[in-house]
Order: C-alpha cells, then structure tokens, then sequence
C-alpha cells in the first residue's frame, strides 16, 4: 500500500486506517507508546531487528498522520521524545478488538496444530 492512501480522502475508511498503521513495525510502535512516551532509544532497544533508519522513518510517517507527538527536550543535553497523540490513543482504542481477534485466532490455530 502506498503512502499516499494515508491522505486519501476517496478511498473507504478502512483502508485509510490500514494505511497509517501499514509497515513491519507501526503497530508495534504504536503498542509501545499505548505505555506512555518513549525515547527513540528506549524504542529501538526494545524491538530487536529495528534500524534507526526506519525507526525514524516510521515515526516520522506517524507523527505526519497525526498519531505521534514529538516533543524534543532542550535541556543540558537534547532529548527527544515521543507519545500518542489523543487521535493516535482513539486508533489504538480502535485496534483493541482486533487484537483480541488476532489472540484468539493463534489460539485457535495452536490448538488445531495439537489436535493434529
């Protein structure tokens, strides 16, 4: 999918939605920072296989759709950090049942493979 169904406004709304959270990682990221706000490090650290390039990529998409805030600290050394914008919270609120879909989907196929 490409980037620009994130800003479509013909397309039908699930698949507006699919494209925000699109790519290996997003919805990862967007379950870490459900937590609370996050430094890029701290992200980076806890996803093992995640480059900085994409990270950053990443956060940069979603902070353009209007789900990340960053908010760099200016203090002796300079901080960054990102958190859930309210509309990033109401997406994550929204993908709550389908991750408990997806949970009972593996559920269920853990026990077709142990029946087999």
């Amino acid at each position: 999918m490409t980037r620009s169904r994130a800003q479509d406004t013909e397309v039908c709304g699930v698949t507006a939605a699919i494209a925000v959270i699109d790519g290996k990682w997003k919805t990862v990221l967007l379950w870490h920072l459900e937590q609370g706000p996050r430094r890029p490090g701290e992200l980076r650290r806890s996803l093992p296989g995640l480059t900085e390039k994409v990270l950053t990529q990443a956060l940069r998409e979603m902070e353009d759709d209007g789900i990340v805030h960053r908010r760099v600290h200016e203090d002796v050394r300079l901080r960054t950090e990102y958190s859930l914008t309210p509309f990033g919270r109401d997406l994550a609120d929204a993908l709550a049942p389908l991750s408990e879909w997806g949970h009972r989907r593996l559920d269920f196929l853990a026990e077709s493979r142990s029946a087999s």
